[in-house]
């Protein structure tokens, strides 16, 4: 095969380029459509960011057309079966990814096969054209598009968010799509994709579809990206910890419900919720559609142990009212006075200057007397019989808030049991898909 030489590509250029119109279709027959063939491959996931529901995918763009007006024979210049033309010199479908989204405005925007450059994404001018009039343009774009990302199985997460290519303007009368390769080669075609990030590709699909509008219909095609989060990292630091601090608030209801020790080592846990949850907060993503499973069941174990704390602080506060109540009695009413002149008043109230309590006032004889002893072992059996109704009263209170402590508890292990099988459940879909 002859080498090329630069008269031949000089004038080949100046051949397909001197008449060409690049605001014209490319067709002799204006009721043929021009079919483009396109094709992408996934590069890299670049980032997932839940909170404003954007995908940053690095991927190739493929699209192949014919152009009728840059066709040639490759006899009458030295054999050229194929060269590089400038992008901006000859016309170009207006391809548009619908979900693309853009950095600053927010707007959708034309991919940058129709001269729009991304952030990030090199700018390729040329394209190559063969003698038959068919020109290949390639190159690496970086896509920022929006996508409904679902948070709700994290760490376990898998998802699908779709490039969807149409024409801007023009029908499917002027402009069809078409596959550059077989669907089932571009589903599972994984050789470009950097395999080492937070997320795995799994398939990308495609479908073709004629949609119907005012304009007329048009033709669509639609790459559907599935991707899966690797969650190793996340159960190492943060599900096994969640576990286990779980598990130690779960014991804490082995403590006696009467220990005050009890308050202290829930509100110890307490504490440790709440550090955990502020420093999983920057860990766990933030959606405003959905929220982690893990999350729910960490506000719901939080609220168990602030219930059951509340219920110890009224415990305790309980017993010590009713314990300090039946106290006093025994003292005031069983003093005995060696002076019977003087009235008898209780020791503890004549270091305050008040007088003995109504209670043993009415009870109060001369001593020395039956009538004395006899009011005394009266106001002894009215203490006791008090003593006695307060310690019933005490008992069925606290059988009444054992209860609902032991209640409290099974409601407790149901949640964490739950939150253990459905994690379980979870992990088992994502190894399965």
């Amino acid at each position: 095969m002859p080498h090329p030489t630069s008269p031949a590509l000089y004038r080949l250029t100046k051949h397909l380029l001197q008449k060409y119109h690049k605001a014209v279709r490319p067709v002799h027959d204006w009721t043929e459509a021009t079919t483009v063939y396109l094709d992408v491959l996934v590069h890299a996931v670049l980032d997932v960011d839940a909170q404003n529901q954007k995908l940053k995918t690095s991927i190739w763009y493929h699209e192949v057309w014919d152009d009728e007006f840059l066709s040639w024979n490759p006899s009458m210049f030295d054999e050229i079966r194929e060269i590089s033309l400038p992008l901006s010199d000859i016309w170009m479908p207006d391809i548009i990814i619908k979900e693309l989204v853009n950095y600053v405005t927010g707007n959708v925007i034309l991919i940058c096969t129709s001269g729009v450059d991304f952030e990030g994404s090199p700018d390729l001018p040329y394209v190559y054209v063969n003698s038959s009039g068919t020109i290949k343009n390639s190159k690496p774009i970086q896509v920022v598009s929006a996508c409904s990302l679902e948070t709700y199985a994290f760490p376990f997460d898998i998802q699908n968010c779709s490039l969807t290519f149409s024409s801007a303007l023009h029908t499917v009368h002027n402009i069809n799509l078409a596959f550059l390769r077989s669907r089932g080669d571009m589903k599972h075609d994984k050789k470009e994709f950097l395999n080492d990030s937070e997320w795995e590709l799994l398939s990308v699909s495609s479908t073709h579809n004629i949609l119907q509008s005012c304009a007329g219909e048009s033709a669509q095609i639609q790459f559907h990206v599935v991707i899966r989060r690797r969650p190793l990292v996340y159960v190492v630091s943060l599900l096994i910890p969640s576990i286990f601090l779980m598990l130690v608030d779960l014991g804490s209801f082995y403590l006696p419900p009467t220990c005050r020790a009890r308050i202290v080592f829930k509100t110890s846990v307490l504490v440790g919720y709440t550090i955990f949850r502020v420093n999983i907060s920057d860990e766990m993503p933030r959606s405003a559609l959905s929220t982690p499973l893990i999350g729910v069941f960490f506000v719901v174990c939080m609220a168990f142990l602030v219930i059951s704390l509340f219920k110890s602080i009224l415990l305790v506060r309980f017993l010590h009212d009713e314990r300090g109540a039946g106290q006093e009695r025994p003292l005031l009413c069983l003093q005995g006075d060696t002076d019977a002149d003087e009235p008898r008043t209780d020791p503890r109230a004549q270091l305050a200057g008040a007088t003995e309590p109504p209670f043993c006032q009415e009870h109060q004889v001369q001593p020395g007397t039956l009538k004395e002893v006899w009011f005394q072992l009266r106001s002894i059996s009215t203490y006791f019989q008090t003593w006695e109704q307060a310690e019933q009263q005490e008992v069925k209170w606290l059988a009444l808030l054992q209860r609902f402590d032991r209640l409290l508890f099974q409601a407790y292990a149901v949640v964490l049991g739950l939150y253990a099988v459905t994690l379980c459940s979870l992990w088992a879909l994502w190894a399965s898909s």
